[in-house]
């Protein structure tokens, strides 16, 4: 099968639908689908409400090839006005931006949509909706819940990764990792409150390689804390744009991830071995999505919110049965 994924050009939305690709064996292929101002934005909830389909108010640009997962760096072929030449069976997005063109174009060839995350102010009639619990989405029959966010699903990804990593710093003891954030929209980060768990996190992974790595959210007086400690590898990400999260995902014992960000909890509780404590940032509005999806994964020993003592949270989840048997009438037999 090959899908066709619109993407509305953020990474974090880009990724959940390549990564329902891999978990399923899809080929796919990507075109990024825009609005031109707020106002054709907001006629589309309009347009969705009474059924009209039109491909006037939205953008979409070339489509770039993916085929099997190796990215083909130049546009793979133009859009034609109607796209029937084109070969897809599913349609697949992610994102608010993205959902009313997933309908119009599955319309025009006459296949199959995927919406992954909640579609408000939608109508929720896609052959399928993939949406996180915390979202709380209507109970319906083309809706499955998820217990965390989709991620990247290709094992060899993290190997190599992993072996990326050694090239720039080799191992001496077992390592414990930190994937540091910063504030949300609904949380802050408190940087003495943060140091005093670092500190404690220290006390109990004497031992141990101390690894730490920071986000584009991470705030100068959090990364002079992190500057201080003696960490055996550090990755500051406003000086170095290198990502080696997969690669503590692959090969930690231990891991440290703030409360900040769904994603990187989501891929921490899905892949590699380690067990998985969670540093809450300060909450500035309770409950939230993310208090949420720690509750539900502390529920499955995915995670340990981080007490002062260290947990055995270590169960990993795998979404692919749980896609497979939602995406069933979709795929083939």
């Amino acid at each position: 099968m090959n899908a066709l994924i619109l993407t509305d050009g953020k990474p974090g939305h880009e990724n959940q639908s390549v990564a329902l690709c891999r978990h399923l064996g899809l080929d796919y292929e990507l075109a990024t689908v825009s609005y031109s101002c707020k106002a054709a934005k907001a006629l589309s909830y309009l347009f969705d409400r009474f059924g009209w389909r039109t491909s006037r108010i939205f953008q979409m640009s070339e489509i770039r090839s993916q085929m099997s997962g190796v990215s083909d760096p130049s546009p793979r072929r133009p859009l034609s006005s109607d796209l029937r030449p084109l070969s897809f069976d599913l349609i697949i997005s992610t994102g608010s931006t993205s959902f009313y063109p997933n309908k119009v174009i599955a319309r025009k060839l006459g296949i199959p949509n995927v919406a992954i995350l909640n579609p408000k102010g939608y109508r929720p009639d896609f052959s399928a909706i993939l949406c996180p619990a915390y979202d709380h989405p209507p109970q319906r029959d083309n809706i499955t819940e998820l217990p965390l966010n989709l991620c990247a699903a290709d094992p060899t990804f993290f190997e190599e990764k992993a072996a990326e990593f050694k090239t720039k710093h080799t191992a001496q003891a077992p390592a414990t990792g930190f994937i540091i954030g910063g504030p949300n929209a609904v949380s802050e980060i408190d940087p003495a409150a943060l140091k005093e768990k670092l500190e404690q996190a220290f006390a109990l992974t004497d031992g141990c390689e101390r690894w730490v790595t920071t986000s584009r959210r991470t705030p100068k007086e959090v990364e002079q804390i992190l500057e201080a400690l003696p960490f055996d590898y550090r990755l500051i990400n406003s000086r170095d744009s290198y990502n080696p999260v997969p690669a503590f995902i692959q090969l930690c014992n231990r891991l440290f991830v703030t409360s900040d960000s769904a994603s990187m909890v989501s891929e921490a509780a899905s892949f590699g071995t380690a067990k998985v404590e969670i540093l809450m940032n300060s909450q500035l509005k309770t409950p939230n999505k993310f208090e949420e999806l720690i509750q539900g994964l502390e529920k499955q020993n995915a995670v340990h919110v981080f007490d002062g003592t260290l947990g055995s949270a270590d169960q990993k989840i795998d979404l692919q049965p749980i896609l497979k048997e939602a995406l069933k009438p979709l795929l083939p037999k």
